[in-house]
């Protein structure tokens, strides 16, 4: 897989870098920056384009301005890429009318486009536009990103006996690593304390995306992105959680 990340700060670099860490041995991971200050409308992409850039099967668009969603159906071209993976972490960088437009401008190029929402909903098959509306794609080199990073998904071993982790290993990230992070703080906790550990240890990793309330989700886009981890590690304490319950008492004299 040849992959072109595209960053524009702090954000992106950090989602680059976890890549880098962790991408199969036989990947190549390509990274261009856009310029920093870019207009609120580009009417000229070719000013803000690099004369060159490297061949890419896969662009990953994990950028900080919105005008850098209006730059990549050139840089598609330039790069020869055949899909894009799109980043909603933040309304303000990708509002939901320029990425419907994004993924329109692309399909005609017959380019394959995603925009998950947040970027940690990402699977292999589908990926959240909002609230429990997850939509559906087809597309190989989307996937096999998707097999790697994307939406976390744990296998979790928790003693019998004491109803403590013992284990977890991570069998997709997050594109940011928060899910390793979550993972090594896991080990020891109770299956009843796993998914609130987990809650706690993502927002102290710590996540990046929008505290703003977003109106697909009528709450943050942090807290949604929270929500997809805390019910991975749910699914998997589940069967040793222990459930107490209450027998009323009489009423005393």
């Amino acid at each position: 897989m040849r992959l072109l990340g595209i960053a524009h700060g702090d954000y992106g670099d950090r989602h680059l870098a976890n890549i880098r860490r962790s991408m199969p041995a036989d990947w190549v991971l390509h990274e261009w920056r856009p310029p920093r200050f870019l207009p609120p409308v580009i009417d000229y992409p070719e000013e803000y384009l690099p004369t060159s850039l490297p061949a890419a099967d896969l662009i990953l668009a994990v950028a900080e301005h919105r005008g850098v969603a209006e730059l990549l159906p050139d840089v598609a071209g330039m790069c020869g890429a055949s899909a894009v993976i799109a980043a909603i972490d933040n309304e303000a960088w990708l509002p939901r009318g320029l990425a419907r437009q994004l993924r329109g401008w692309l399909q005609e190029m017959g380019v394959a486009c995603v925009t998950p929402k947040p970027l940690c909903s990402l699977t292999e098959s589908d990926y959240l536009q909002g609230r429990r509306r997850r939509v559906a794609y087809q597309n190989e080199l989307i996937a096999e990103f998707a097999r790697h990073w994307g939406q976390p998904a744990f296998d979790i071993t928790v003693d019998p006996q004491t109803h403590c982790i013992t284990q977890v290993v991570v069998r997709r990230d997050a594109v940011c690593g928060c899910a390793h992070f979550v993972a090594s703080q896991l080990v020891g906790v109770s299956a009843d304390d796993a998914e609130g550990e987990a809650g706690l240890h993502h927002h102290h990793y710590p996540c990046w995306a929008s505290m703003g309330i977003d109106s697909d989700f009528n709450d943050t886009l942090m807290h949604a992105s929270g929500n997809l981890l805390k019910d991975a590690v749910a699914e998997q304490v589940k069967p040793f959680k222990q459930i107490r319950q209450i027998t009323p008492g009489h009423r005393s004299d």
